[in-house]
């Protein structure tokens, strides 16, 4: 018998990337040197102090289940990092510590969508907030953006989509695929915009910290009432540990607890033991550097894939993607990252996984590799446009 799965489970789409990163293990196992521009995960391991913190966690013994929102310590320290980075005071209480950013969108998810009830969306953006909305029979409605609106959602964009059936929107800053910023101004109009309809603001701010020549605004400079999704994944660089928080108001947060005693019980609990070391100092220091790192990478990266043909029209200010436009080259992007990867062994992204509007004309560059890499993968790439053939597929 064929078995019944959920029409959920169905709808929601897989990463069309993760064919590609099998298909170049596949050439690795072979011998062949790949390349990976594809996988949004920093190349730097996880900092000694993090470490070091884990290790002494273990050896004391902390290894049982924490509070469902979160060690009170690590709570307090968040706070505090908001206080010194944003000058804004929140009380440790309205965090809640989650099994990474994801976990942080599946509580505000299931908090604020009922079925056939929507968010707006900036169309590219990252493909999991939309399957999480459809995780709990909500939808998301995605609004096609491009070079002109920094490919951010805004106040007429809000307002030319809004209907009977949204709750709110979600807007990332620095956004994933194109690493641009939303500013104060910015984030103070689209939270008008929200409130005068009812409606729930929400931002992911995974990226924060990875910004280069500008800081990145936090919305609860402006905005005391929206909800804040963040990582330990990005700018902390524990990926692995599976660590975030999420920021919301006061009145949310005994639904969010209980949601969360029911979903997970609790986050890792050596990663939270872990990442209390990550707002020393000295840890500190050691992301700042890994910082100018990241931007020199862009600096590289993105006037070389320009001079190739690639259509950048909006210069990204964080996180570490190049959303870049193949009309130039014609075809489809999931065919021309095939190609790459099979002749010149240079592992990207297609636009496909990023959304609707235009996706396939684009792919996305994580540039979470040494400068040395990338310069290897240009020139790879340039190769690869000699022989791309988009007439005969």
């Amino acid at each position: 018998m064929i078995p019944s799965f959920s029409k959920r489970s169905q709808a929601i789409e897989p990463f069309h990337v993760m064919a590609l990163l099998a298909r170049a293990h596949e050439l690795q196992a072979r011998g062949h040197d790949v390349i990976h521009l594809e996988i949004g995960e920093p190349d730097f391991s996880t900092a000694a102090p993090i470490v070091e913190a884990a290790q002494r966690a273990l050896a004391a013994g902390q290894t049982r289940y924490t509070a469902a929102c979160g060690l009170p310590a690590l709570r307090e320290a968040i706070a505090g990092f908001y206080c010194q980075r944003y000058g804004v005071s929140i009380d440790p209480g309205r965090i809640v510590v989650t099994p990474g950013g994801s976990g942080a969108l599946l509580l505000a998810s299931a908090l604020l969508v009922d079925p056939g009830r929507h968010w707006l969306l900036a169309d590219p953006g990252y493909p999991c907030n939309r399957h999480f909305l459809r995780l709990v029979e909500g939808a998301a409605q995605l609004v096609p953006t491009g070079p002109a609106e920094r490919y951010q959602l805004t106040p007429e964009l809000v307002a030319r989509h809004w209907d009977s059936a949204s709750v709110g929107a979600l807007v990332a800053s620095p956004a994933n695929p194109t690493g641009t910023l939303l500013g104060r101004e910015e984030l103070a109009g689209l939270s008008a915009a929200l409130r005068e309809r009812g409606g729930h603001l929400v931002v992911d701010e995974i990226y924060h910290g990875l910004t280069y020549g500008v800081d990145a605004a936090s919305v609860l400079e402006v905005d005391d009432q929206a909800f804040v999704l963040n990582s330990f994944s990005k700018y902390f660089g524990m990926t692995g540990w599976r660590l975030g928080w999420l920021v919301a108001p006061a009145e949310a947060i005994p639904s969010l607890e209980k949601l969360a005693q029911n979903l997970y019980i609790s986050a890792p609990t050596v990663a939270q033991h872990a990442a209390l070391a990550c707002f020393e100092p000295s840890t500190v220091a050691i992301f700042e550097e890994r910082r100018k790192e990241f931007a020199r990478r862009r600096d590289f990266l993105l006037p070389a894939l320009r001079e190739l043909g690639f259509g950048i029209a909006v210069e990204p200010e964080g996180a570490f993607y190049l959303y870049a436009d193949i009309a130039a080259f014609g075809g489809d992007a999931f065919a021309f990252c095939q190609h790459m990867l099979e002749t010149e062994h240079v592992a990207i992204t297609p636009g496909v996984d990023f959304g609707r509007h235009l996706a396939n004309r684009h792919v996305r560059f994580a540039y979470t590799q040494s400068i040395p890499r990338l310069q290897q993968a240009v020139e790879r790439i340039a190769h690869g446009l000699r022989s791309w053939r988009p007439d005969a597929l």
